[in-house]
Formats: structure tokens, sequence, C-alpha cells
């Protein structure tokens, strides 16, 4: 039996408005939202209370896209350590990528990562099956209620998962059960621009030419493909981590979200950084697809303030500092980010660049609506207690000594940021409190309504 809790004085940030409130909390679910000067029950008194007065309160972040490394790369990070480092950045549910060792090619292996989960993760969890260009008869059996969806990397990955046959990504467009997600770069113009720029420069090559041999074109073309095929087999696509000014033409803001068929994200790198940023940061800021100029991030932030990119995530990959600290060509692309999503986009609030209403939208409610997530990802009485208090001011500054993953590095070290998550709860379980983890408590595997 979870104990249940009071959150009192709250103002609460969810569903496009921003209001004073007590919330209850028993048996894992949100059982009540009190509006300020409301009557308390007399049994809420013995409740367990937390005086959450000069704090916000939201939903737990969604994070849909994230590598944690179990099973076969350990040694970067794994369910265990990248869901604590979760749940102390709000994020209380995630959906994780396929290009584990082995890849999460056959609904067997994928059933294994979610046995790995439910013994492990604190935060609430689903895996995605990967596509290859020979499992369409995996793919078909994927049962749309019990998993996220099936990840195509249209652009290169580890192991059999690069999909580059044309029929087989016609088959997985036209007979995929659920949600498909995309990496879109087109390899044949990244492969190409990879041996100009290794002739030109060899192993002594800079990271700053890594938008260029991952360009706009590399991930136009790929998109392109990918929205096409969608409208031709009304395929439920999602095309993750979008990082061009072009690309956003190929996104539309003219229907709600629960009712497009076509969803994008963008991820808090994209955001954050740009091409000016190699400099300084280096191998650090190397992700696929690439962070490009300040020009591409300022029409990423506008097509996310006008709703043709749905969701914020974070891609979540770490690798270890030594891998990082290669010359560029040997540097595996990736960066951990779940700790920090969330008090990163919150400095973007601080700045007045978006509101804490469309961040709770971007982060928590659209997850949950484009993937059909149940009873999740908002506030509302009878849905699972997944809730986070913040501390708008209550400053900190990313260290080795505060960083949780297990990789042991961020490329946000060094910065300052003006507020911290100081509560999260998983399923009405309290399992992180200023600074520390309780993680006697585990998720829950994700449910969709499809």
């Amino acid at each position: 039996m979870s104990t249940p809790y009071l959150i009192r004085h709250a103002t609460l940030v969810n569903e496009g408005k921003t209001i004073k409130a007590d919330v209850a909390i028993a048996d894992g679910l949100i059982k009540a939202i009190l509006s300020e000067g409301s009557i308390l029950p007399e049994e809420y008194f013995s409740w367990y209370q937390i005086d959450a007065k000069g704090k916000v309160l939201i939903p737990g972040v969604i994070d849909d896209q994230v590598h944690f490394r179990e099973p076969g790369l350990t040694y970067k990070g794994d369910i265990y350590t990248e869901s604590r480092a979760a749940i102390a950045g709000g994020i209380t549910s995630f959906m994780e990528m396929p290009n584990t060792i082995p890849n999460a090619l056959s609904n067997i292996l994928l059933e294994e990562k979610y046995q790995i989960a439910a013994e492990k993760s604190p935060a609430n969890y689903s895996f995605y099956l990967g596509a290859s260009n020979d499992n369409i008869s995996e793919v078909i059996k994927a049962d749309p209620a019990m998993i996220c969806g099936i990840k195509v990397f249209m652009g290169s990955s580890t192991g059999n998962m690069l999909v580059d046959n044309k029929q087989s990504l016609q088959r997985i467009f036209a007979e995929a059960p659920c949600l498909v997600a995309v990496h879109c770069e087109h390899e044949p113009t990244v492969q190409a621009n990879v041996t100009a720029f290794m002739k030109q420069f060899g192993k002594d090559a800079n990271p700053s030419i890594h938008p260029l041999i991952r360009n706009t074109e590399a991930c136009y073309r790929s998109s392109v493909e990918a929205v096409e095929l969608a409208e031709h087999y009304n395929t439920r696509l999602h095309v993750l981590h979008l990082s061009s000014a072009l690309e956003m033409n190929l996104f539309s803001n003219s229907s709600s979200l629960s009712e497009k068929r076509i969803t994008a994200e963008v991820c808090l790198h994209h955001l954050w950084f740009s091409d000016e940023d190699y400099h300084k940061k280096g191998n650090l800021i190397k992700w696929n697809p690439a962070v490009k100029s300040a020009a591409d991030r300022e029409a990423l932030w506008k097509a996310l303030l006008d709703d043709r990119l749905d969701v914020i995530a974070t891609d979540h990959a770490p690798h270890s500092f030594d891998e990082k600290s290669a010359p560029y060509f040997s540097c595996p692309s990736g960066g951990p980010m779940v700790q920090h999503l969330l008090p990163a986009m919150l400095e973007f609030y601080h700045e007045g660049r978006i509101s804490l209403e469309k961040i709770v939208e971007k982060m928590c409610h659209n997850p949950a609506i484009a993937f059909n997530i149940e009873n999740r990802g908002f506030v509302r009485e009878g849905y699972y207690a997944d809730l986070v208090l913040l501390d708008l001011d209550k400053p900190s500054i990313v260290s080795s000594d505060n960083i949780m993953y297990k990789c042991g590095w961020s490329p946000l070290e060094g910065q300052y940021l003006r507020s911290s998550v100081t509560h999260t709860f998983v399923n009405g379980n309290l399992v992180y409190e200023n600074g520390v983890v309780y993680d006697n408590h585990k998720g829950m595997r994700l449910k969709f309504v499809r």
C-alpha cells in the first residue's frame, strides 16, 4: 500500500491554465484536485502533507526518445542509472530505443528489455521495436497496446538497423500496426560527405565539420521521403529530433494534435546549441542529426511555438568520456540529457522565450496525446499520479558533483540553471526529493489506447 499524499498550496500548471490548488494522491492515482479555498475532506488531514507554497506543480515529463544502453552497452549507462537521473530531472516516463546489443529486432528480445525495466527502473517505461530490412514479420506481430512504436533508422545506426531497402520501407509504412518513429538522414549523402571531408582533413578533422557532413540536404531528403511514404500509406508517423529550418516546411499546425497523422519532435540540444558552440564543446555536442546554425535553431523555435513541432525530448545517448575524447571521426555521436531537460527548458521560461504552460504542453501533454498513452501526461482525477514539483528560484550549477549519469559528464557542465526539480512522484510514490532518489519503488510499463 502506497503512502497517501496531500500536496498543499501548489501553483498548478496544467492544460493551459495556472491555478492555486491542493492535489490529493492515493493508491497510485490522483484522487482530487482542490482549488484554493476548497474545504478539505477530513480524511486528507491524516495523509502525508507536502507544503508546495511558492512551488510549481506539473505533470511528469514524458521523454519519447532515450538510449539507456541496456543490454550490451552498460559501461555507458543502464536502465537503472539513467532512469534514476531521469526522475531527478522530472522525467517520470521514458521510451527507449532498440539499438542496444543485441538490437531489439524481435518481440522476444523486446520483452527481455521490459523484464529488465520491471526489475530496475524507478521511472515508467516503454520500448520501441526496431525495424530492419528483413524483420517485417516481427513488426506486424507487435501489440500496439503494449509498445510505444516501431523505430526506423532512415540513417546510420548500430548493427543491422539501417533500413535502406525501398521495398522494406514501403512494407513497414504500409503494415506497421502502430506509430512509426523515424530517424531521418539520407545515408548516401552523409557517406559522400564523410569521404570528402576525411580526404580533406584526415584524422585531424575538427568537430565543427559535423553539420557540414550531416547537413541540411541529408536531413531534408530523408524527411521528405518519410513524409511522402506516410501520406501515401496513411501511416501514423512521428519524426524524431528535427534539426533544420528547411524541414519545418514539411509539418503543419492546421489541425489539433489528436487529429494529426504526422507529428514532429525537437530535442533540447537543437534548441540550446548552435554550430558556434563546436569551438568550445567539440565532440560533446556531436549528435546525429547534427547541431546546425543559429538560423536553424531559430526556425526550430518558431515551429515549436506555432505548433508545427509537437514534442520536446532528449535523445539521451550517453557515451564514456574517453569515447567522446577521441578524434572526430572516431568519436560516437550522442550525449546525456535526461537529468537536465526540464531545468534547461525552464531557463528559456526565465528568458521569456516560452511559457510554463507551453513547456508542459510540449513535454507532458503532447507526448501522451501523440502516443495515445493511457491515463498519463495530465493532472486529472483518476490519472496516474506522475507529478513534479519545481522551485523556480532554486539555482544550481551543473557539475561533476551532481551529475547522475553513469558516464559522469554533461554537455551542460558549468551551466548555471535558475530552477530545480524538488520532488518527483511516479505512480503516487515519492521517488525523488531535494537531491535524494528513493528507488525502492519501480515504475510501470506504459500502456497505449490504440
